[in-house]
């Protein structure tokens, strides 16, 4: 299933409102599971990231629990293996 970035803008005293919003988000659409909230103090940027069977999908589900949100973006997760032996595996 497609991973998607919800970008949105708040200070720190918005953040647990809005991963609130995020995680009722998911509830109110279907398929869409909510992963996590990430916050940047220094940019006031709050990007949500979900799991959706669409852009579409999470921009409704979004506006149905009142999300705030400038942009939606598919994003693409590669996570590099963490340990030395975790690397040697992979080749």
């Amino acid at each position: 299933m497609p991973i998607y970035v919800v970008e949105s803008y708040a200070g720190e005293r918005l953040v647990e409102d809005q991963r609130d919003r995020a995680q009722r988000a998911a509830q109110c659409g279907t398929g869409i599971r909510y992963l996590r909230t990430t916050f940047l103090p220094g940019d006031e940027t709050v990007l949500h990231l979900f799991e959706a069977p669409s852009a579409e999908a999470l921009d409704r589900a979004g506006r149905v629990a009142a999300l705030p949100f400038e942009r939606i973006v598919e994003a693409v997760e590669n996570s590099a293996p963490s340990t030395p032996a975790q690397r040697k595996e992979t080749r």
